[in-house]
Protein backbone atom coordinates (compact mmCIF):
# COMPACT_ATOMS: atom_id res chain seq x y z
CA UNK A 1 0.00 0.00 0.00
CA UNK A 2 1.34 3.41 -0.93
CA UNK A 3 0.49 6.79 0.57
CA UNK A 4 2.01 9.97 -0.90
CA UNK A 5 4.61 7.88 -2.71
CA UNK A 6 5.73 6.03 0.44
CA UNK A 7 5.04 2.32 0.79
CA UNK A 8 3.38 1.45 4.09
CA UNK A 9 4.41 -1.66 5.98
CA UNK A 10 1.81 -4.37 6.38
CA UNK A 11 1.25 -7.51 8.41
CA UNK A 12 2.37 -10.61 6.55
CA UNK A 13 -0.95 -12.41 7.05
CA UNK A 14 -2.92 -9.41 5.81
CA UNK A 15 -0.81 -9.15 2.68
CA UNK A 16 -1.21 -12.86 1.95
CA UNK A 17 -4.97 -12.73 2.60
CA UNK A 18 -5.33 -9.74 0.29
CA UNK A 19 -3.54 -11.70 -2.44
CA UNK A 20 -5.97 -14.60 -2.13
CA UNK A 21 -3.76 -17.09 -0.30
CA UNK A 22 -6.48 -17.97 2.21
CA UNK A 23 -8.17 -16.67 5.34
CA UNK A 24 -6.12 -15.13 8.15
CA UNK A 25 -6.54 -18.30 10.24
CA UNK A 26 -5.52 -20.56 7.34
CA UNK A 27 -2.48 -18.42 6.64
CA UNK A 28 -1.50 -18.46 10.32
CA UNK A 29 -1.46 -22.27 10.20
CA UNK A 30 0.64 -22.38 7.04
CA UNK A 31 3.12 -19.91 8.55
CA UNK A 32 3.44 -22.03 11.70
CA UNK A 33 4.20 -25.02 9.47
CA UNK A 34 7.22 -23.18 8.08
CA UNK A 35 5.83 -22.88 4.57
CA UNK A 36 6.22 -19.11 4.27
CA UNK A 37 9.47 -17.25 3.68
CA UNK A 38 10.37 -13.57 3.50
CA UNK A 39 13.51 -12.67 1.56
CA UNK A 40 14.58 -16.31 1.59
CA UNK A 41 14.15 -16.85 5.32
CA UNK A 42 11.45 -19.06 6.84
CA UNK A 43 9.24 -17.05 9.19
CA UNK A 44 6.93 -18.31 11.94
CA UNK A 45 5.27 -15.02 12.89
CA UNK A 46 2.21 -14.30 10.73
CA UNK A 47 2.02 -10.81 12.22
CA UNK A 48 5.47 -9.87 10.93
CA UNK A 49 5.54 -6.36 9.46
CA UNK A 50 6.81 -6.39 5.89
CA UNK A 51 7.23 -4.02 2.97
CA UNK A 52 4.82 -5.71 0.53
CA UNK A 53 6.38 -4.12 -2.55
CA UNK A 54 10.04 -4.58 -1.64
CA UNK A 55 10.15 -7.86 0.29
CA UNK A 56 10.24 -11.20 -1.53
CA UNK A 57 7.48 -13.40 -0.10
CA UNK A 58 6.95 -17.08 -0.91
CA UNK A 59 3.85 -18.98 0.16
CA UNK A 60 4.06 -22.78 0.08
CA UNK A 61 6.83 -22.63 -2.51
CA UNK A 62 5.18 -20.02 -4.76
CA UNK A 63 6.28 -16.39 -5.00
CA UNK A 64 3.49 -13.97 -4.08
CA UNK A 65 3.37 -10.82 -6.19
CA UNK A 66 1.84 -7.95 -4.25
CA UNK A 67 -0.47 -5.49 -5.92
CA UNK A 68 -2.99 -3.05 -4.53
CA UNK A 69 -4.07 -1.57 -7.86
CA UNK A 70 -5.10 -3.71 -10.80
CA UNK A 71 -5.54 -2.83 -14.48
CA UNK A 72 -7.24 -5.42 -16.69
CA UNK A 73 -7.84 -5.30 -20.43
CA UNK A 74 -10.84 -7.41 -21.47
CA UNK A 75 -12.23 -8.35 -24.85
CA UNK A 76 -15.86 -8.08 -23.80
CA UNK A 77 -18.14 -10.64 -25.42
CA UNK A 78 -21.78 -10.24 -26.35
CA UNK A 79 -24.40 -11.12 -23.75
CA UNK A 80 -22.77 -9.73 -20.60
CA UNK A 81 -23.32 -6.32 -19.03
CA UNK A 82 -20.68 -3.79 -18.04
CA UNK A 83 -21.54 -3.60 -14.37
CA UNK A 84 -20.24 -4.79 -11.03
CA UNK A 85 -23.47 -6.59 -10.23
CA UNK A 86 -26.82 -7.35 -11.81
CA UNK A 87 -29.72 -9.37 -10.47
CA UNK A 88 -30.71 -10.78 -13.88
CA UNK A 89 -27.69 -10.75 -16.19
CA UNK A 90 -24.12 -11.99 -16.14
CA UNK A 91 -21.64 -9.18 -15.66
CA UNK A 92 -18.08 -8.69 -16.84
CA UNK A 93 -16.94 -9.35 -13.26
CA UNK A 94 -18.37 -12.86 -13.54
CA UNK A 95 -15.73 -13.49 -16.21
CA UNK A 96 -12.84 -12.76 -13.83
CA UNK A 97 -10.91 -15.36 -11.86
CA UNK A 98 -11.54 -15.18 -8.09
CA UNK A 99 -8.04 -13.84 -7.43
CA UNK A 100 -8.61 -11.01 -9.91
CA UNK A 101 -11.82 -9.98 -8.14
CA UNK A 102 -10.13 -9.57 -4.75
CA UNK A 103 -9.13 -5.96 -5.37
CA UNK A 104 -12.67 -5.10 -6.53
CA UNK A 105 -12.04 -3.80 -10.05
CA UNK A 106 -14.89 -2.14 -11.92
CA UNK A 107 -15.48 -1.41 -15.61
CA UNK A 108 -14.35 2.01 -16.81
CA UNK A 109 -17.40 3.17 -18.70
CA UNK A 110 -20.07 0.94 -20.17
CA UNK A 111 -20.44 -1.14 -23.28
CA UNK A 112 -23.96 -2.22 -24.18
CA UNK A 113 -24.87 -5.85 -23.57
CA UNK A 114 -24.55 -6.65 -27.28
CA UNK A 115 -21.45 -4.49 -27.89
CA UNK A 116 -18.08 -6.22 -27.85
CA UNK A 117 -14.44 -5.25 -27.63
CA UNK A 118 -12.14 -3.23 -25.44
CA UNK A 119 -13.11 -2.80 -21.81
CA UNK A 120 -10.79 -1.55 -19.08
CA UNK A 121 -11.37 -2.79 -15.53
CA UNK A 122 -9.50 -1.25 -12.61
CA UNK A 123 -9.80 -0.16 -9.00
CA UNK A 124 -7.88 3.04 -9.77
CA UNK A 125 -10.76 5.44 -9.21
CA UNK A 126 -8.78 8.55 -10.06
CA UNK A 127 -7.66 7.20 -13.43
CA UNK A 128 -11.18 6.00 -14.23
CA UNK A 129 -12.63 9.42 -13.37
CA UNK A 130 -10.13 11.20 -15.59
CA UNK A 131 -10.68 8.85 -18.53
CA UNK A 132 -14.45 9.27 -18.31
CA UNK A 133 -14.52 13.01 -17.62
CA UNK A 134 -16.42 14.87 -20.36
CA UNK A 135 -13.84 17.65 -20.07
CA UNK A 136 -10.98 15.35 -21.10
CA UNK A 137 -12.49 14.33 -24.47
CA UNK A 138 -10.78 10.93 -24.51
CA UNK A 139 -11.01 9.31 -27.94
CA UNK A 140 -13.03 6.10 -28.23
CA UNK A 141 -12.79 4.25 -31.53
CA UNK A 142 -15.35 1.73 -32.75
CA UNK A 143 -15.71 -0.61 -35.68
CA UNK A 144 -19.27 -1.28 -36.80
CA UNK A 145 -21.48 -2.84 -39.42
CA UNK A 146 -24.28 -0.47 -40.40
CA UNK A 147 -27.34 -1.24 -42.50
CA UNK A 148 -27.42 1.18 -45.40
CA UNK A 149 -24.87 2.97 -47.53
CA UNK A 150 -22.75 5.22 -45.33
CA UNK A 151 -21.32 7.99 -47.47
CA UNK A 152 -19.77 11.44 -47.61
CA UNK A 153 -22.94 13.17 -46.38
CA UNK A 154 -22.85 11.05 -43.22
CA UNK A 155 -19.15 11.76 -42.72
CA UNK A 156 -19.78 15.49 -42.93
CA UNK A 157 -22.79 15.26 -40.61
CA UNK A 158 -20.76 13.38 -37.97
CA UNK A 159 -17.88 15.86 -38.35
CA UNK A 160 -20.28 18.73 -37.65
CA UNK A 161 -22.17 16.94 -34.85
CA UNK A 162 -25.56 15.28 -35.18
CA UNK A 163 -28.70 15.88 -33.14
CA UNK A 164 -29.78 12.85 -31.12
CA UNK A 165 -33.36 11.88 -30.32
CA UNK A 166 -33.31 13.87 -27.06
CA UNK A 167 -32.08 17.04 -28.76
CA UNK A 168 -28.44 16.69 -27.69
CA UNK A 169 -25.93 17.73 -30.36
CA UNK A 170 -22.88 15.48 -30.36
CA UNK A 171 -19.31 16.66 -30.45
CA UNK A 172 -17.56 16.35 -33.84
CA UNK A 173 -16.71 12.74 -34.62
CA UNK A 174 -14.46 11.11 -37.21
CA UNK A 175 -16.28 8.66 -39.49
CA UNK A 176 -14.52 6.56 -42.13
CA UNK A 177 -16.07 3.97 -44.45
CA UNK A 178 -14.01 0.82 -44.88
CA UNK A 179 -16.26 -0.78 -47.47
CA UNK A 180 -19.88 -1.27 -48.43
CA UNK A 181 -21.23 -4.65 -49.50
CA UNK A 182 -24.65 -5.89 -50.64
CA UNK A 183 -26.78 -7.59 -48.01
CA UNK A 184 -27.49 -11.32 -47.88
CA UNK A 185 -30.60 -13.20 -48.98
CA UNK A 186 -32.24 -12.88 -45.57
CA UNK A 187 -31.15 -9.27 -45.08
CA UNK A 188 -31.38 -7.44 -48.41
CA UNK A 189 -29.82 -4.04 -48.83
CA UNK A 190 -26.27 -2.75 -48.50
CA UNK A 191 -24.22 -3.04 -45.32
CA UNK A 192 -21.36 -0.62 -44.60
CA UNK A 193 -18.28 -1.44 -42.55
CA UNK A 194 -17.14 1.72 -40.77
CA UNK A 195 -14.72 3.12 -38.24
CA UNK A 196 -15.88 5.86 -35.88
CA UNK A 197 -14.01 7.89 -33.27
CA UNK A 198 -16.04 9.84 -30.71
CA UNK A 199 -14.89 11.92 -27.74
CA UNK A 200 -17.79 11.50 -25.34
CA UNK A 201 -19.87 8.65 -24.02
CA UNK A 202 -23.60 9.28 -24.10
CA UNK A 203 -26.02 6.39 -23.60
CA UNK A 204 -26.09 4.18 -26.75
CA UNK A 205 -24.33 7.05 -28.49
CA UNK A 206 -22.98 5.32 -31.59
CA UNK A 207 -26.30 3.61 -32.31
CA UNK A 208 -28.21 6.83 -31.78
CA UNK A 209 -25.84 8.80 -34.02
CA UNK A 210 -26.54 6.46 -36.92
CA UNK A 211 -30.26 6.49 -36.16
CA UNK A 212 -30.05 10.29 -36.48
CA UNK A 213 -28.96 9.87 -40.11
CA UNK A 214 -31.50 7.14 -40.86
CA UNK A 215 -29.33 4.05 -40.45
CA UNK A 216 -29.08 1.12 -38.04
CA UNK A 217 -26.02 -0.41 -36.34
CA UNK A 218 -25.96 -4.19 -36.76
CA UNK A 219 -22.69 -4.92 -34.96
CA UNK A 220 -20.49 -2.73 -32.74
CA UNK A 221 -16.99 -3.30 -31.42
CA UNK A 222 -14.77 -0.89 -29.46
CA UNK A 223 -11.15 -1.16 -30.53
CA UNK A 224 -9.46 1.74 -28.71
CA UNK A 225 -9.82 4.07 -25.75
CA UNK A 226 -7.27 6.86 -25.70
CA UNK A 227 -3.85 5.21 -26.23
CA UNK A 228 -5.14 1.78 -25.16
CA UNK A 229 -5.80 -0.63 -28.05
CA UNK A 230 -7.75 -3.88 -28.03
CA UNK A 231 -5.44 -6.88 -27.93
CA UNK A 232 -6.76 -8.91 -30.87
CA UNK A 233 -5.10 -12.02 -29.44
CA UNK A 234 -7.62 -12.00 -26.60
CA UNK A 235 -10.54 -14.29 -27.30
CA UNK A 236 -14.00 -12.86 -26.50
CA UNK A 237 -14.50 -13.06 -22.74
CA UNK A 238 -10.79 -13.31 -21.94
CA UNK A 239 -8.56 -10.65 -20.42
CA UNK A 240 -5.05 -9.84 -19.28
CA UNK A 241 -3.25 -7.34 -17.11
CA UNK A 242 -2.07 -4.15 -18.76
CA UNK A 243 1.65 -3.87 -19.35
CA UNK A 244 3.60 -1.17 -17.53
CA UNK A 245 3.88 0.66 -20.84
CA UNK A 246 0.10 0.63 -21.32
CA UNK A 247 -0.53 1.88 -17.78
CA UNK A 248 2.02 4.68 -18.20
CA UNK A 249 0.48 5.65 -21.55
CA UNK A 250 -2.97 5.92 -19.95
CA UNK A 251 -1.67 8.02 -17.08
CA UNK A 252 0.27 10.29 -19.44
CA UNK A 253 -2.79 10.66 -21.67
CA UNK A 254 -4.89 11.48 -18.60
CA UNK A 255 -2.52 14.20 -17.47
CA UNK A 256 -2.33 15.74 -20.92
CA UNK A 257 -6.10 15.73 -21.49
CA UNK A 258 -7.98 18.95 -22.12
CA UNK A 259 -10.09 20.52 -19.41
Amino acid sequence: MEVDGVTKRMRLDKMLANMGCGSRSEIKTVVRQGKVSVNGLIVKDSGLQIDPKADDVEFDGERVRFRDIVYLLMNKPQGVVSATEDTRERTVLDLLKPEDRLLQPFPVGRLDKDTVGLLLLTNDGQLAHELLSPRKHVDKTYEALVRGTVGEADRQAFAAGVTLDDGYVTMPAELAVVRTAPGGDEDPGPVSEISLTIREGKFHQVKRMFEAVGKKVLFLKRVAMGPLKLDEQLAPGSYRELTDEEVNALKTHRNSGKE
